[in-house]
C-alpha cells in the first residue's frame, strides 16, 4: 500500500520525531510511505493532485488536524490523523481553524489521539467523533548510549556534591522555544530547590528560540545560580547548582540544556539514581 503522510517537519520538534518513528513502523509492516512537511502546499488542490500521479497513492495521514489535516479535504482516498497539542491545546481557540479541524474529522476515516484527556478534551471542543477517535498511546524505543556514566556528567556539570548519586533529578525533553513554556517550570522549580537543594532540573533539547533561552538561563541566574560558563561560589557550590548549558547528554543525538532549577517541597516525585555508572537512555 503507497501512504501519503503529512507533518510539520520542523527540525528538533517532536513533530518531526513521531513522524520519522511512525514512517518507519510503517514501511517495517511493507508499505510505502512518503512523508511531506506540510509546509511545502500552499493548498488542499496541490496535495490532491499529488495523490493522483503515477503510481496513485492509495491512502494518507496527518499528524495535526489544522495545520496538515486541512490539505487533505480535496483527495480522494482515505485518509487519517492523528490530533497534536497545538490543536486542542491553541487552534480551537479560534473558530475559524476549529471549523476546519471539525471539517477534517468529519471526513477522515478515523483518528488518533495519543491519550484519553486529548481525546476527551477534542469531543468537547469539536463536534462529536467518538467513534472515529481512537487512543494509541505512543511507544518509544530506547536506545542507551554506550560508556555514559550519570554520576560523573552531573559533576562535570558542576554539581559538586559528594552524594551526586542521591539527587532526585527531573528530567524535561523539550527545545527550548515558547509553545513549550519551559520558563513556567523552571520558576516553579526554583522554589522547590531552595527548600531542597537534592533536587535538580535538567532540560533536555536544543536552543530553538536563543531569546526565551537567555530569559531560563537569566531566571535561573536570579536565584544566585552559576551560569553557563561560571564557577560556583560560596554555599552556592553546594546548595544551589546549576546543571550547565552547552554540555551533551548524547541522547538520541540532541545538545542538551542543562538548567538547574531551585525546587520546594518536601516529598519529591524524582527518580533516584544510584552512585555508580549506568548508561543514559532516550
Amino acid at each position: 500500500m503507497k501512504l501519503l503522510f503529512l507533518a510539520c517537519l520542523s527540525p528538533k520538534t517532536g513533530n518531526c520525531t513521531t513522524a520519522e518513528r511512525i514512517r518507519a513502523h510503517i514501511e517495517s509492516a511493507g508499505h510505502t510511505c512518503e512523508l511531506r512537511d506540510a509546509s511545502e502546499f500552499q493548498s488542499s488542490a496541490e496535495v490532491a493532485e499529488l495523490v493522483t500521479q503515477k503510481p496513485p497513492f492509495e491512502g494518507a495521514l496527518a499528524i495535526h488536524l489544522f495545520k496538515a489535516g486541512r490539505l487533505l479535504l480535496d483527495i480522494q482516498v482515505p485518509f487519517g490523523v492523528i490530533f497534536g497539542g497545538t490543536d486542542i491545546n491553541e487552534d480551537v481557540k479560534v473558530e475559524q481553524k476549529r471549523v476546519v479541524m471539525e471539517q477534517v474529522l468529519l471526513k477522515a476515516r478515523f483518528a488518533v489521539a495519543f491519550t484519553d484527556k486529548l481525546k476527551e478534551e477534542a469531543e468537547i471542543f469539536l463536534l462529536s467523533q467518538s467513534s472515529k477517535v481512537y487512543v494509541q498511546p505512543q511507544g518509544v524505543k530506547t536506545e542507551a548510549t554506550e560508556n555514559f556514566c550519570w554520576s560523573e556528567f552531573l559533576k562535570s556539570s558542576g554539581v559538586c556534591r559528594e552524594d551526586v548519586g542521591e539527587m532526585r533529578v527531573f528530567l524535561l525533553v523539550c527545545g527550548l522555544r515558547k509553545v513549550k513554556d519551559p520558563l513556567y517550570l523552571v520558576e516553579v522549580f526554583s522554589e522547590w530547590h531552595r527548600d531542597n537543594p537534592m533536587n535538580v532540573l535538567v532540560i533536555v533539547g536544543p536552543k530553538i528560540d536563543p531569546v526565551l533561552t537567555e530569559e531560563v538561563e537569566a531566571v535561573a541566574k536570579s536565584g544566585g545560580l552559576p551560569g553557563p560558563g561560571e564557577e560556583p561560589k560560596g554555599a552556592s557550590c553546594c546548595y544551589e547548582e546549576m546543571l550547565r548549558s552547552g554540555q551533551q547528554l548524547r541522547l538520541r543525538g540532541h545538545v542538551c540544556s542543562h538548567l538547574g532549577g531551585h525546587g520546594s517541597g518536601g516529598t519529591c516525585g524524582g527518580q533516584r539514581h544510584p552512585g555508580e555508572c549506568s548508561s543514559g537512555a532516550a
